[in-house]
């Protein structure tokens, strides 16, 4: 593709009488562009692409785009935004290939990865090639590949959504952060559904206020468009019972479908049963009335499990199938999954990071825990600082055995960390142990039959960021070892 081609987008920027070279890729990291690639300059936190253009020219690049002028012998394209110019232009270079996609996705404070999941189940269980994208991993069809962030760049985005569209995809599910919603990720992208799960406090070391957060949310509600497609509709699934919902129907010209428990809604959960082998409901539709048997504990499963059976429904897969779908599931991969080696206690991995997962998942097991609760909890570094006390006033309000330790300390002291966690619970009764392997292997010991322990806070992850180094480190498998050791 001509290098005016792919510029007539970005009016009026277009080079009358430049150079016009032929464009064989786009990329935005020097070390990766061959012959024939334009290179965006694209500044980030740390480091600033534009140092990097001569690099990307040497490797080939055979036009930049950036945001000042550049002296190169390659053509140079200023604009005013690059990371917007790259969106636009990924999505034109790869064929608009979200246009050719059912495609759902996912925002809030917690829920997304299990909603995500299950939506995703629901879409393959009726014979559809599926794509995930999201903070596990990112799938095409029957292959799974490592991510670095929830959502990806514009450009890594739309290559993906092509990728996808060629290997058959139909329909795609994904995880949209507010990061990606205020930089600009996402722009391009032709949503069908859009599912709001939640907000609570999280990333204000990011977006500073709750109030910047919420709107940062809400751009995936209002970015559905304008305008009705009786061929193409869109929906935003809202739940019912976080009040800033009323905000987002506001916001969106889609149409609204609602979920919740405690507000009657579109799809209402009542009569709600909670146990440790799995969580049953009275599921109220504009379709019918069903009973739902999910193996998935909680009432925050009975939230996620509400908003994809929403999102389904609008998607036009049929009631009976969704519910099969949705109690085959055993659970996702670090949400709330139990670890087992024959103990005679329960242990529990769960990924709540937030003052209200972790409320959500510590009310949970208090509704089936015989005796003790112990909960291993910490907080990242370099991240939002004032839940820091929160999380350890829930802690100790809602466990009988809290253990305070680190989480990703990053770049931080861990034993600083613990002291701000420390200052929200004074006298309090609590432990605080620094070492995360350390921790779970006292909580381990000290269970007693019947006793429950909550790992909260990684989830999934298979590693501790300590200073710049990430080192190998999985709750479960430690967990696992700290079981066996105990029962030798």
């Amino acid at each position: 593709m001509k290098l005016h081609t792919i510029l007539q987008y970005l009016y009026p920027y277009l080079p009358v009488d430049g150079e016009n070279p032929e464009i064989t890729s786009i990329e935005n990291d020097n070390r990766k562009v061959r012959q024939g690639g334009l290179f965006v300059c694209i500044k980030g936190y740390t480091v600033d692409g534009h140092d990097f253009a001569e690099s990307a020219e040497k490797n080939g690049a055979a036009a930049v785009l950036a945001e000042r002028e550049l002296s190169l012998n390659i053509p140079v394209i200023v604009v005013k935004s690059t990371k917007r110019a790259m969106a636009l232009l990924s999505d034109f270079y790869y064929g608009h290939p979200t246009h050719m996609l059912h495609l759902v996705g996912i925002t809030g404070t917690n829920g997304k990865t299990t909603t995500s999941h299950l939506i995703e189940k629901i879409f393959a269980d009726q014979g559809k090639k599926t794509g995930l994208i999201g903070t596990m991993y990112t799938k095409i069809a029957d292959e799974t590949y490592n991510t670095k962030n929830t959502t990806p760049e514009s450009l890594t985005l739309q290559k993906t959504f092509k990728q996808m569209v060629d290997r058959g995809v139909s329909s795609a599910v994904m995880e949209v952060s507010s990061h990606a919603l205020v930089e600009g990720r996402v722009h391009g992208c032709d949503y069908d559904v859009a599912v709001f799960t939640n907000l609570t406090q999280d990333h204000l070391d990011y977006h500073k206020t709750m109030d910047e957060y919420r709107q940062a949310k809400g751009l995936l509600f209002s970015q559905l468009g304008n305008t009705f497609n009786s061929q193409k509709p869109k929906f935003a699934v809202l739940n019912a019972d976080d009040k800033v919902s009323e905000q987002y129907i506001i916001s969106t010209a889609a149409r609204v479908v609602t979920y919740g428990i405690d507000q009657e809604a579109d799809f209402y959960a009542k009569n709600i049963q909670i146990t440790a082998a799995g969580t049953s409901f009275e599921l109220l539709s504009p379709i019918g009335t069903y009973t739902i048997n999910m193996k998935l504990i909680g009432k925050f499963s009975v939230y996620n499990v509400l908003a994809s059976i929403a999102a389904a429904v609008v998607s036009g897969v049929e009631m009976d199938r969704i519910i099969a779908s949705i109690e085959e599931v055993e659970g996702v991969s670090g949400r709330f999954e139990a670890v087992n080696a024959g103990q005679d206690f329960s242990v529990i991995v769960d990924y709540s990071h937030t003052p209200d997962s972790l409320e959500n998942a510590l009310k949970t097991v208090r509704q089936f825990a015989q005796k003790r609760i112990f909960v291993v909890v910490g907080c990242g570094g370099d991240r939002d600082r004032t839940k820091r006390p929160l999380m350890a006033k829930i802690a100790c309000e809602l466990a009988t055995d809290p253990v305070f330790t680190s989480d990703n300390p990053r770049s931080e002291d861990p034993e600083v960390i613990l002291r701000e966690m420390e200052a929200g619970v004074a006298g309090k009764i609590y432990k605080s142990i620094t070492d995360r392997k350390e921790a779970i292997r006292y909580a381990v010991n000290e269970a007693r039959q019947g006793d429950v322990i909550l790992i909260a806070g990684k989830g999934h992850e298979t590693y501790q960021i300590i200073g710049r180094e990430i080192l190998d480190f999985d709750d479960r498998l430690v967990a696992k070892a700290a079981i066996e050791e105990k029962m030798q």
